[in-house]
């Protein structure tokens, strides 16, 4: 029921603030949803809103029920354990995620890399370069699947065998572009699509400028790789630099117009980088920041994993030498998924520490 209540309020595109006012007026979400509509109106959601909470789209739902029947769907709700400390901090954050995919990647120090659709191959070059080897330092490397930079940084987090998060404008059912189609398949496999629209929603002009506030949201800085002045991307960064989030931008040639939007952002106080060290020696206070954040927030809210055989069996195979997850694979029988989230929970009780290059070891 508590699934159900949540996705008739993200239906209705009912948002947090909204959510507040509901929740003190009526209760728990439960409780909202079983309001009649001049209730809700008087309560102050506008009718169309009130309308879709008390009749709501029986059809839409149970395809959402059915979507999350897989292991690998979930939602995500504001205020509850799941739910991204990063975007938490947002004004206009989403009430609810859709996520295809490891949830446990939205809590990881990540970075947003962005640019122009259009871009030159030294701009496709240096995207792989930089996601590739950021990823195998263990950043997630956020992007929104649009073609060009955007898919880019995907493939090249995917190639060192990192973590990838892609936000979608649309609902989480759908790819766009549809070239992406397998891109979007292996990104699930390393990372998730994330979107804060249900299911059935279709691209949309207006989402995908509301969805760039969540690529520079859930990210600890921004880094903008070709951009025109006018352009998607400038936006990004201005939201990432409202946000608190350091903003990165590669120079170019003063011959090229996808290095002009790069060079304003410079003028304008985001951090000039050559090369990836750059930006791992700006973000790495930030991330252990938010490591501990996560790792204190966490540790009492799950339970140690002591009496877990298979936890037992991975210490065993992991010990002190750095493993990489695909030795440890091979080793326990176990899938990426599985070991991905498992390793993450050991690492927030403190007993695993993440390497580069994409290495795992027990803490002596």
């Amino acid at each position: 029921m508590k699934h159900q209540a949540w996705l008739t309020l993200a239906h209705a595109y009912v948002n947090v603030a909204e959510l507040f006012v509901l929740k003190e007026r009526f209760g728990e979400v439960g409780d909202i949803v079983r309001q009649n509509e001049q209730q809700l109106r008087d309560a102050g959601l506008v009718d169309k809103k009130a309308k879709s909470i008390s009749s709501p789209d029986d059809r839409a739902l149970a395809a959402a029920r059915q979507w999350l029947e897989s292991d690998q769907h979930n939602i995500v709700a504001h205020g509850t354990d799941e739910y991204p400390e990063m975007l938490s901090q947002l004004r206009g954050a989403p009430l609810l995620l859709f996520v295809n995919g490891d949830r446990d990647a939205l809590h990881l120090p990540s970075l947003a890399i962005i640019g122009s659709r259009n871009p030159t191959r030294g701009g496709i070059r240096n995207a792989v370069e930089f996601s590739r080897h950021l990823a195998s330092s263990g950043c997630v490397i956020v992007s929104g699947l649009a073609q060009g930079i955007d898919t880019a940084a995907h493939r090249g987090a995917l190639q060192a065998g990192g973590r990838t998060v892609a936000f979608l404008g649309h609902g989480i059912d759908r790819v766009y572009p549809a070239q992406n189609h397998e891109l979007a398949h292996q990104i699930t496999k390393n990372g998730a699509l994330v979107t804060e629209y249900p299911l059935g929603a279709a691209p949309d002009k207006r989402h995908f400028p509301e969805r760039n506030r969540l690529i520079s949201g859930l990210s600890l800085g921004t880094l903008v790789v070709e951009a025109a002045r006018r352009s998607g991307s400038l936006i990004t960064a201005r939201l990432a630099a409202e946000q608190g989030r350091e903003v990165f931008a590669l120079p170019g040639s003063i011959h090229n117009p996808l290095a002009r939007g790069c060079h304003e952002l410079i003028r304008q106080g985001a951090k000039l980088v050559e090369t990836a060290a750059d930006i791992g020696a700006e973000l790495a206070p930030l991330a252990e920041h938010l490591r501990q954040t996560v790792m204190e927030s966490t540790t009492n809210k799950r339970p140690p994993p002591d009496n877990d055989n298979d936890y037992s069996e991975l210490r065993k195979i992991l010990g002190h030498d750095p493993t990489t997850i695909d030795d440890l694979q091979s080793r326990s029988g176990l899938t990426i998924d599985q070991l991905s989230s498992m390793l993450l929970i050991l690492e927030l009780h403190g007993e695993v520490e993440s390497l580069s290059g994409g290495r795992y070891a027990l803490i002596a």
